[in-house]
């Protein structure tokens, strides 16, 4: 009973949290200083044919109504139509995710290998030089804007060494080559068979990848030596040290399972953090990704796209919000 209760006390949030998104999202395409209607039909169009178009649109209805219709869309699955490619928004979005999620994915599989050690290593050689050499590499990781790294990336293993690929997410000789099954490059190019397709991909996704994976990387570095500290300080590893158990199996054994509940909060925030913010990055080096996608809508005035990546952004995001919770109540008992 208490299993179930908690079950649905989880799903009402859920529910009343992506309502909430729902509303907010509403909201955005309303207040907008730019008229989704002169965006339409430009800012030329006799005024016979705005107000035709108005009605069309529905936005000559009381916002309640129009609330109602937008919800109604939603269920529907339903995101409007671009006014800048023509296509229905979720046909867009269908397209351009794979390649944030291609990024965001192995930029976090990156950032976990690397920071969840040193993050441990920190803590175990608190206050020497080692741990005082960590804490600045994170320091930095995140005081650099992530615009500048991108562009010095760019200026210097692109424009100055030529040992690193252009822009963009493959060469011209590649694009269209490998049939779409999943979205995501890398993948599909091997289940084409095509080695040198992949070699493409992946050499072009090594400096964005890279450089997420750093920012990512100094966050969860920094949130594990926090945890680790905590954990090496607390009366079962003491009890651990004095029955005489080696160093490695005390940090791994009895302090690192402590703490390896709480970084899967972590790892998930970062993680939706990385869909969400990968905008820049992906501007700078034009990765024809969501976030270039809402750039350029935008800057466009085209707010189906720009509300409905908005919503998709922020639905990942709550998911994986609850997602981390969901496994933090099923591997800690403690938590009821």
């Amino acid at each position: 009973m208490s299993s179930l209760k908690s079950f649905l006390s989880s799903l009402g949030s859920l529910l009343l949290t992506l309502f909430g998104l729902s509303i907010l999202t509403f909201f955005i395409g309303r207040v907008m200083p730019t008229d989704p209607v002169l965006a339409a039909v430009g800012d030329n169009a006799p005024q016979s044919v705005v107000e035709r178009v108005r009605q069309e649109m529905g936005l000559d209805q009381p916002l309640y109504v129009q609330f109602g219709h937008y919800i109604n869309q939603l269920l529907h699955g339903d995101l409007g139509r671009s006014v800048l490619t023509s296509n229905e928004v979720t046909t867009d979005i269908a397209r351009f995710f794979p390649a944030t999620l291609e990024l965001a994915t192995a930029a976090i599989i990156i950032a976990a290998i690397i920071g969840i050690p040193l993050g441990v290593w920190a803590a175990v050689r608190q206050g020497k030089t080692t741990d005082q050499v960590i804490r600045v590499v994170c320091l930095a990781g995140h005081s650099l804007p992530v615009f500048v790294l991108a562009l010095l990336s760019l200026l210097v293993f692109y424009a100055v060494l030529g040992i690193a690929p252009g822009p963009g997410r493959q060469d011209i000789i590649f694009q269209d080559m490998v049939p779409q099954v999943t979205g995501l490059l890398t993948v599909d190019s091997l289940l084409a068979g095509d080695i040198d397709a992949f070699h493409d991909a992946l050499a072009h996704m090594a400096q964005p990848v890279l450089i997420l994976a750093y920012f990512s990387m100094a966050y969860i570095t920094r949130m594990t030596r926090t945890f680790m500290l905590n954990a090496l300080s607390g009366e079962f590893v003491i009890t651990a040290r004095a029955k005489g158990l080696s160093s490695r199996r005390v940090i791994w054994r009895h302090a690192f399972p402590t703490v390896a509940v709480q970084l899967v909060t972590v790892l998930a925030l970062t993680y939706a953090g990385l869909l969400e913010g990968a905008v820049v990055t992906e501007n700078v080096f034009a990765w024809p990704g969501l976030g270039q996608y809402l750039t350029t809508s935008l800057m466009n005035a085209d707010m189906n796209p720009v509300v409905g990546a908005t919503l998709l952004v922020g639905t990942v995001y709550v998911l994986l919000n609850q997602l981390a919770d969901l496994l933090y109540r099923l591997w800690d008992p403690r938590v009821k």
